[in-house]
C-alpha cells in the first residue's frame, strides 16, 4: 500500500502543476482497484474511465495510447474496447507499472486531455521506478 500512496502522491502532485484536477485510479497487476481519488474539482464522469485506463493499463500491459492505435478499424484490437464488461480503454491516460520485466500495475487518470491525463500517470510511474533505486 506505501507503493500505491508514492505513486498517488506523485500524480496529485503533478495535476496540481499542470492545474487539473483528476480521477487517479491505481490497480495491482491483475487490474484490481488499490486506490482511488477524486481532487475537488474532477470530472465525476471520469471517474469510472480513469478506472478503466488503469485496469486497461495493468491487464493490458501497455500504455491506453497504445492500445488506441490498435483498436482502429481494420487493426488487430478491434472492438477490445467492449469486452471485460466495457472496462478496457482506448483513450490516453492509463500506463502500466513494471518492475523490471514484471508487471506490477497501473495508472489511470481522467479529467483533462488525454496528454494531460498521461503525463500525470507517467509522473506516479517515474516516483514508483525512483524509489526502486
Amino acid at each position: 500500500m506505501q507503493d500505491a500512496q508514492l505513486i498517488m502522491q506523485a500524480c496529485v502532485a503533478k495535476a496540481e502543476e499542470i492545474n487539473v484536477d483528476m480521477d487517479i485510479a491505481i490497480t495491482d497487476d491483475s487490474g484490481n482497484l488499490l486506490m482511488f481519488q477524486r481532487m475537488d474539482n474532477a470530472r465525476i464522469t471520469s471517474i469510472d474511465i480513469s478506472m478503466g485506463k488503469s485496469f486497461t493499463a495493468s491487464a493490458a500491459r501497455k500504455s491506453t495510447r497504445e492500445y488506441g492505435e490498435v483498436s482502429v478499424p481494420g487493426k488487430p484490437a478491434f472492438g477490445i474496447n467492449t469486452s471485460n464488461q466495457g472496462r478496457f480503454s482506448i483513450v490516453a491516460g492509463g500506463v502500466p507499472i513494471f518492475a523490471g520485466e514484471h508487471i506490477v500495475g497501473g495508472v489511470g487518470c481522467s479529467s483533462g486531455t488525454p496528454d494531460q491525463d498521461e503525463i500525470v500517470s507517467q509522473a506516479g510511474v517515474d516516483a514508483f521506478l525512483a524509489s526502486l533505486k
